[in-house]
């Protein structure tokens, strides 16, 4: 495969390989995983040219992050770091709240710098907004700890178009990261305009849509219960039975374009902007190599135009997040 041409999120952050590694499913939220085998993800990822590698310090409650730097290990130049602090859990895996308070970011990432294994992360965003803590406050602390060296650039996840501008006042936000896929597009209409207008990129998960848009979607009823489909609106009942119909649909195109379901979604994503990298939240090898393979895709006016009338956003049965969860996110919160 020839080599995909680099794109660039910012004007102040160095280009990345168009997709990224989202490494969250190797130890959590998905059920049980190979650590062998997702070690073996992140290095073949590495050698395929990735370069952008997303993690959380609550993803294992830390696991993920020491996953990521044994896979890391003697290869840490060639891999741009992003890491989400903030969620709360308990001793019982359940997520308790979030804390972007200025003490408790640089306890986060102290931590997060040892289990990691290096010196300075590359980009540090709270992985969501903090009620209680004004985002100047969140966003000036991440700023002191670019100027220490410890951080080279900041991020923003899941949050609105107000927060994300307020954000930008106190110090360039190089990225947003947000769920975006053709299953969930209500980024489309305030956010995504607001980035554009600022110079900010986007680094988009569930472009599978948690598993929902591919050749074998699982049921609810094989999914261990501490997987986070379990609860997920669009995976219950009719809801689920009424997104396969739309994923049926959707893969009669692909298969038309001598694609997979993943791939043509995920090429979806990529034509959306110059300056969005889907996350591919693969935990195997074999769904990294389907998904490089969407790199091959050209997709012209006419098939993106099949593809969304294939499978079109509002068609889609149930919310991305449980009600409780919906609250949280302030990305959710439309301007007046």
């Amino acid at each position: 495969m020839t080599t995909p041409a680099p794109r660039l999120l910012s004007t102040h952050a160095p280009a990345q390989f168009p997709l990224g590694l989202g490494c969250m499913g190797m130890s959590d939220l998905y059920g049980a995983a190979d650590r062998v085998e997702g070690l073996a993800t992140i290095r073949a990822a590495l050698d395929a040219g990735v370069t952008l590698f997303d993690t959380g310090d609550f993803y294992g409650m830390g696991h993920n992050e020491t996953l990521l730097a044994e896979g890391l290990q003697g290869r840490r130049d060639k891999a741009y770091i992003q890491v989400k602090f903030g969620a709360l859990r308990g001793p019982d895996s359940a997520f308790v709240g979030f804390d972007a308070r200025p003490a408790a970011i640089k306890n986060f990432i102290a931590y997060s710098l040892k289990r990691l294994n290096t010196d300075y992360i590359d980009l540090y965003q709270p992985a969501r907004l903090d009620p209680t803590v004004p985002i100047e406050d969140t966003v000036g602390t991440i700023a002191d700890l670019v100027k220490g060296g410890y951080v080279r650039h900041i991020g923003l996840s899941e949050m609105g178009a107000a927060t994300i501008r307020r954000a930008h006042a106190v110090h360039p936000i190089t990225v947003l990261q947000m769920e975006y896929s053709l299953m969930s597009r209500s980024i489309e209409a305030e956010i995504l305009p607001v980035l554009t207008e600022l110079g900010i990129g986007l680094t988009a998960y569930g472009v599978l849509g948690r598993g929902l848009i591919s050749n074998t979607s699982p049921s609810v009823d094989s999914l261990a219960p501490n997987d986070f489909r379990s609860h997920s609106p669009r995976f219950q009942g009719e809801n689920l039975a009424r997104n396969r119909e739309l994923v049926d649909q959707l893969a009669t195109v692909a298969a038309e374009l001598g694609a997979t379901v993943a791939q043509v979604a995920i090429a979806w994503v990529l034509s959306r902007g110059p300056n969005i990298v889907p996350l591919i939240g693969a935990r195997k090898r074999v769904r990294l190599q389907e998904s490089l393979g969407a790199l091959r895709l050209a997709l012209t006016p006419a098939d993106l135009a099949r593809i969304e009338a294939a499978l079109p956003a509002d068609a889609v049965a149930g919310t991305r997040y449980a009600p409780a969860q919906m609250q949280m996110l302030d990305s959710e919160r439309r301007v007046a």
